[in-house]
């Protein structure tokens, strides 16, 4: 079974094209994580955990989906991991979640895909997206060829700079720039509520017909790249980026 974490449809597309060639199932973990229910789940083939990478590392809300869920049947696990550069160290957390967990770690893919993560770094158009996507389908049929014969993703090069970055850039990161403060809207919001129905922490709430930011916010950008009138703006920052939603970039 695959089971996938996608703020903006990276990840998605990764779990469902590898699902298709597969013939397996792909699970979307956005209910149990919204509603804040722990996984139940059965696969009689491997399991393989399809996510972003925040911060050179998984996602702090994938984990803990993974670390309180039930995942029975088989042992065997593969880690995929889109990034718009590089993951960094992230196996070594993921290493330490499996021996947690009682699996057997089959290796880590990184997938580069078109950048997202809009209050930070620059995003692609859909021009280039469309080119990155095509450089990464290689890379991921190479995955697939693995887990259909039953073989360890190749393993992945770590670095100092890679530890470094997967460990204490990583705390800082979520210590200083994870938070909800500057999100906002400009006047083109029509008050659909989109942005409040794709948060993955319920962290929207829609009032007088605009949305309202609290403080459990996990920065995976679906508010403000998947808003229908571009409407969703992180400070300063964001102004004048494209938005990026991995789905509407599909080739």
């Amino acid at each position: 079974m695959i089971v996938y974490f996608s703020g903006t449809g990276n990840s998605r597309y990764c779990a469902e094209r590898m699902a298709q060639q597969l013939d397996d199932e792909a699970v979307n973990s956005f209910h149990f994580l919204r509603d804040g229910i722990a996984a139940e789940l059965i696969s009689g083939k491997p399991w393989v955990f399809v996510t972003p990478t925040y911060a050179w590392q998984l996602p702090r809300v994938f984990q803990e989906f993974l670390r309180t869920g039930s995942f029975s049947g088989s042992r065997d696990v593969y880690f995929v991991m889109t990034c718009g550069s590089e993951i960094g160290n992230a196996e070594a957390r993921i290493r330490a979640l499996c021996k947690e967990k009682n699996w057997n770690f089959r290796g880590l893919l990184q997938v580069v895909m078109p950048e997202n993560y809009v209050a930070m770094f620059p995003v692609p158009d859909a021009a280039e997206a469309r080119e990155i996507i095509a450089a990464a389908r290689p890379v991921l049929e190479a995955g697939i060829a693995c887990i259909r014969q039953g073989q360890d993703f190749p393993e992945h090069p770590v670095g100092l700079a890679d530890r470094m970055k997967s460990g204490p850039v990583n705390r800082i990161f979520y210590r200083l720039f994870v938070k909800a403060g500057a999100f906002r809207v400009t006047d083109a919001c029509t008050g659909c509520g989109k942005c409040a129905a794709s948060c993955v922490r319920n962290n929207i709430r829609m009032q007088n017909g605009r949305p309202v930011w609290s403080d459990c916010c996990t920065h995976c950008m679906a508010c403000i790249c998947g808003c229908p009138s571009k409407a969703v703006e992180y400070g300063k920052k964001s102004q004048g980026k494209p938005r990026y939603q991995g789905p509407a970039y599909r080739p």
